[in-house]
């Protein structure tokens, strides 16, 4: 450990047009507050460079924490955008550089949207990611070989690392302080910022967004009448006849529509419902599991915590309003 104060290792933010400038200066902050707890631990500070692209295609320091130093950062961070996500055509330089970037020994992170530039690299396929679980269905389209899993706020895979939604930075950028500087002075960090270190998945959070748009008629009559029921009990040959399709035909064609089977939306769309009941009503959870059509309470909570990554009970305490009403 260098206990001279000077910068351990550089890291890269990249720029690009629109993207959060929230994550940009905040986790220049976050890094440079978390220098300063690692100076009073007698450790090294890190550096922090902005970098965009120049007219003429290459890249260049825009921002700079400390001056006077040469060559290229050892992590780069992809922010994401507030206005969607870079299409193909955008996102292509920022791809080569990064993939350039690399193949020279660096780490690579994205955070929301951002994983699509780095997807574009290639180097997700085959691998673990996340992105804003509001992107899922886009990113799979773009990038189907790559192993998404939207209910992660941040999968660290070694040389690349991905965080989910817009606010993940502050969880991608505590996970850099403790590779970086260790978990003390990430503890340190996290406790001054106000940050739950204690780890968060996006489950927690994600709404329940049904595909709509995929043009196939019956199916989408069938998720009408589902949505219209409230969660009531139902069965594949009631939703097959309400598609006027043959069961085997139905099933086929709703996953292919909504990427889940018949059984998995209802079971989402129940999940959906009981959320509600919990955030909004004092309710027991026997109560809320019954309205949304379980008579078996303990294998609502079994669904419920393999859905949403928390107990009922426990969801309930994170994000019930202060004014639920009671039943």
């Amino acid at each position: 450990m260098d206990e001279s104060g000077d910068p351990r290792a550089e890291v890269g933010i990249l720029l690009y047009r629109d993207c959060q400038q929230a994550m940009v200066h905040g986790m220049t902050d976050l890094i440079a507050i978390a220098g300063q707890f690692s100076r009073e631990h007698g450790g090294p500070t890190l550096r922090v460079s902005h970098w965009r692209m120049q007219a003429d295609g290459c890249f260049a320091r825009s921002h700079d924490t400390h001056e006077g130093l040469s060559g290229t950062p050892d992590i780069w961070l992809i922010p994401g955008r507030l206005s969607g996500v870079p299409e193909a055509e955008e996102a292509a330089p920022y791809a080569r550089w990064l993939l350039d970037r690399h193949g020279a020994g660096a780490t690579l992170a994205s955070n929301c949207g951002g994983a699509f530039l780095l997807a574009a690299t290639g180097l997700l396929d085959g691998r673990p990611a996340t992105t804003h679980w509001w992107f899922a269905d886009q990113f799979r389209t773009r990038f189907p070989n790559v192993k998404l899993d939207c209910d992660r706020i941040v999968i660290d895979d070694g040389d690349l690392m991905t965080a989910g939604g817009l606010m993940a930075w502050t969880d991608l950028g505590l996970r850099l302080v403790d590779r970086l500087l260790g978990p003390t002075v990430m503890l340190d960090t996290g406790k001054f910022l106000l940050i739950d270190v204690a780890g968060r998945e996006q489950k927690h959070f994600a709404r329940f967004l049904p595909r709509m748009a995929h043009g196939d008629e019956p199916i989408l009559k069938v998720q009408h009448w589902l949505a219209a029921r409230e969660a009531k009990a139902t069965s594949v040959r009631d939703m097959a006849a309400q598609a006027g399709l043959e069961e085997r035909t139905f099933q086929r064609r709703f996953k292919s529509a909504t990427g889940m089977t018949g059984i998995e939306y209802v079971q989402h769309l129940r999940v959906a419902k009981a959320r509600e009941h919990l955030e909004f009503t004092r309710r027991t959870i026997d109560q809320i599991a019954w309205s949304v059509g379980y008579e078996d309470a303990a294998a609502f909570r079994k669904l419920f915590h393999r859905l949403i990554g928390l107990s009922p009970g426990d969801y309930r305490a994170r994000f019930a309003a202060p004014g639920a009403q009671a039943a």
